[in-house]
């Protein structure tokens, strides 16, 4: 699981490695859950033949998804990951999931602990080339009782018992866990993917392409 990133700052690189224009507000530098963050989706009216609508918009959401039927914000303390085993039955993320409402969230690193030496030490994990990551989410909307809209998401994880990388960190009798990140070729057809297609993205990073940093305590 994943409940601390890197979000991306740099507008030129938001621009450039997901193509979508800068919003207005970029989230905050670093995202914990119910955080502020960047998503990237296909607009609501992609599909409508209007060419004044971009193929990709970046928007700012809270880390942690809110279904429609939430009562208040706090369930997003619980919603910041989506098992992709259970996604579709799950109540927090199956409509989502069964809507195909797909995002990207830009991530320069992720954060996990690595308690290799008998302890939580944080771990900065990033790809070797530098580039940002792009992983797998899925969003939502949630009104407020005022009727605000607010926009919210999840990063879908995966089973990394097996990943080189991934499967240092968390407690020794945990499960490992790791976030779905996307290569870049497969951003435009996860955006874009119908829902009975949505598994077939959902598959482990290469762990060549990963390098994980120990981070100094204090």
């Amino acid at each position: 699981m994943c409940a601390h990133y890197e979000n991306i700052k740099d507008p030129a690189r938001l621009e450039r490695f997901f193509g979508t224009a800068v919003p207005a507000q970029m989230g905050k530098a670093d995202v914990w859950p119910q955080y502020e963050g960047l998503f990237v989706r296909r607009p609501q009216h992609a599909d409508e033949g209007d060419e004044a609508v971009p193929e990709r918009e970046a928007l700012v959401g809270r880390f942690g998804l809110i279904p429609h039927w939430a009562t208040d914000l706090k369930l997003g303390r619980n919603t910041f990951n989506a098992r992709t085993e259970t996604v579709a039955s799950k109540p927090s993320f199956r409509d989502a999931w069964r809507h195909a409402r797909h995002c990207i969230i830009p991530a320069e690193a992720i954060y996990e602990p690595d308690w290799r030496s008998g302890k939580a030490v944080s771990a900065r994990i990033s790809r070797t080339d530098g580039a940002p990551m792009g992983i797998a989410g899925l969003y939502a909307w949630w009104k407020d009782p005022k009727g605000t809209e607010i926009h919210s998401f999840t990063m879908l994880t995966i089973n990394a018992d097996s990943h080189t990388v991934m499967n240092q960190f968390h407690k020794p009798t945990d499960e490992k866990r790791m976030v779905v990140i996307l290569p870049d070729d497969r951003y435009a057809a996860w955006l874009n993917a119908p829902a009975e297609q949505s598994m077939e993205f959902m598959v482990p990073y290469d762990a060549g392409n990963l390098v994980a940093q120990t981070m100094a305590a204090g």
